[in-house]
């Protein structure tokens, strides 16, 4: 009996980890890690809502749990990228 050849690989995006200081987001082949510090709306999330993260369009992902949405180039270029989120004290 013959096994089939294994079929495209159609995860484009996926979080590797979690762990208390951030995650790992696998895309395209290549790691990001995301600290709770510079992206503090996945801090107090469930791991299930970080987990389910979609990659609609190329350069967008999207949290539809959390309606959080991020440009991938911020993750590649975060120095082009220079505003970042404040949490109300």
């Amino acid at each position: 009996m013959k096994s089939k050849i294994a079929g495209k690989n159609i995860s484009v995006v996926e979080v590797l980890n979690i762990s208390k200081h951030g995650f790992w987001l696998f895309i395209r082949g290549k790691e990001y890690f995301l600290s709770f510090r510079d992206y503090p709306w996945f801090k107090e999330a469930k791991i299930d809502s970080i987990l389910k993260v979609e990659l609609p369009q190329r350069n967008h992902l999207y949290w539809p749990d959390l309606d959080v949405d991020l440009e991938v180039d911020s993750l590649r270029n975060p120095d082009h990228y220079p505003l970042t989120a404040k949490t109300i004290s």
